[in-house]
């Protein structure tokens, strides 16, 4: 299994050899170095824990600095989920962008944009009331919510509420363009979140 973390960058264009546009995700990805590896034996589950970034050491608390031991001051810790004896990884290994390959197809997860509260018109896409005669104040508002029979709101009922900063995959994603020097990664579609968004990349 193939697996990366990174931030979101921007969005732009590049052009293939025929001429082809494609619009791309820049994501500046790893590397990541392998803070700790957990077994079925130990942990119950085989996975790889990496750290991302850097943070002031300042503001890293004790348990954090402990566990980084001489690694690094890291500003992200996830973990990557792998099959029952399938760990390749040791303490203190590096992860970089020479595991894809141009082509390849990947699963991104990222946090996206929040929105804060929000309504029905913006949430969900509703149309809104009437703007005939008699609708003073009707335009955005979500109409009936209840029903004759039992004197309730069902559950699942799209009415307004907390918009975004939710945990987004897209899956399928190709690898368009490896720019290992900058360590940059264009991946070909759009996905979730602002510039400086933590990304997931797994393979």
């Amino acid at each position: 299994m193939k697996f990366i973390l990174g931030t979101k960058e921007k969005m732009t264009q590049v052009f293939d050899k025929e001429g082809i546009a494609y619009p791309v995700t820049v994501i500046t990805a790893g590397p990541v170095v392998v803070t700790q590896i957990k077994n079925e034996d130990k942990d119950k589950y085989s996975a790889v824990q990496v750290a991302f970034g850097e943070k002031n050491k300042k503001n890293i608390n004790k348990p954090l600095k402990g566990h980084f031991k001489d690694l690094g001051d890291f500003r992200y810790l996830k973990e990557f989920r792998l099959k029952k004896n399938s760990l390749e990884y040791k303490v203190g290994d590096k992860i970089d962008l020479s595991i894809f390959e141009i082509g390849d197809k990947v699963a991104v997860s990222s946090i996206s944009k929040g929105k804060g509260f929000q309504g029905v018109v913006k949430r969900h896409g509703f149309a809104g009331g009437r703007r005939s005669h008699g609708q003073k104040h009707s335009e955005r508002e979500p109409g009936s919510i209840g029903s004759a029979g039992v004197q309730r709101v069902f559950k699942g009922v799209r009415m307004a509420g907390r918009m975004g900063s939710d945990r987004v995959t897209i899956k399928n994603l190709k690898i368009v363009q490896i720019d290992k020097g900058s360590n940059q990664l264009l991946v070909k579609g759009a996905i979730a979140g602002r510039k400086g968004t933590l990304v997931e990349i797994r393979g």
